[in-house]
């Protein structure tokens, strides 16, 4: 029987590499795109790359696609300040990049008709951060009708589907699904910042490091290894 492609969104954080080790679960093969997008951390991209390796991937090919060139994020923009005072209820940082995963996805969806693939891995969560415009469900059920109107396959009715299965989850959750299939939390980057080492204080470090606690893993914390 032949296996599944599944093309996985790869970032080089905890929530992607999970949902492609859980794509590579199920049996599918898997191709892994990354986008280098001009974002100030960029030691992501260089996560991406271990955890690939590390999973053994079909392919990972990382694109440039600069989004920085308009700003709109401290993410893409050095001249704003990372948000770091938490996550505050119906308020969506200023870590949101426009239009970003409406990009990703729609080069993902002509990755995946290009080679045949049945799905698209996606890490997001809505849960954990803000609500991010790009990570609700309501959004994804939206672009899967626009995915099956935009592509040949598509149209045919066989076009990738696409495959967030985190997107309701804690990330308690992610963290303990990580440890169970075996991911290298240690190899993957989640902080915003562009530094050497993760800054333990923006929010993406400190909901994961409170995770990690929850989860009986503190020793694999920003501050365990400072």
């Amino acid at each position: 029987m032949t296996s599944s492609t599944t093309i996985s969104l790869l970032s080089g954080g905890l929530d992607s590499a999970t949902a492609t080790a859980l794509a590579i679960e199920k049996g599918n093969q898997v191709i892994g795109l990354s986008f280098n997008y001009g974002q100030r951390h960029k030691k992501e991209i260089v996560a991406a790359q271990s955890i690939a390796s590390y999973l053994g991937l079909k392919e990972h090919i990382i694109l440039n696609v600069n989004l920085s060139t308009w700003g709109g994020s401290s993410l893409t923009d050095l001249k704003q300040a990372i948000h770091n005072q938490g996550v505050i209820k119906n308020v969506i940082p200023n870590t949101y990049v426009p239009g970003r995963n409406t990009v990703f996805i729609a080069i993902g969806l002509s990755l995946a008709e290009a080679r045949n693939a049945d799905e698209i891995a996606l890490g997001i969560n809505a849960m954990d951060y803000s609500g991010y415009p790009d990570c609700r469900p309501d959004y994804l059920e939206a672009y899967q009708r626009l995915a099956d109107l935009a592509t040949k396959a598509g149209r045919e009715g066989h076009g990738a589907k696409l495959w967030a299965p985190l997107v309701n989850w804690s990330k308690i959750q992610i963290v303990e699904e990580a440890l169970r299939l075996g991911i290298p939390i240690e190899k993957t980057w989640s902080c915003y910042q562009g530094n050497d080492e993760a800054c333990g204080v923006c929010d993406s470090c400190r909901i994961r490091d409170n995770a990690l606690r929850q989860s009986g893993r503190a020793d694999l914390c920003v501050q365990a290894k400072s």
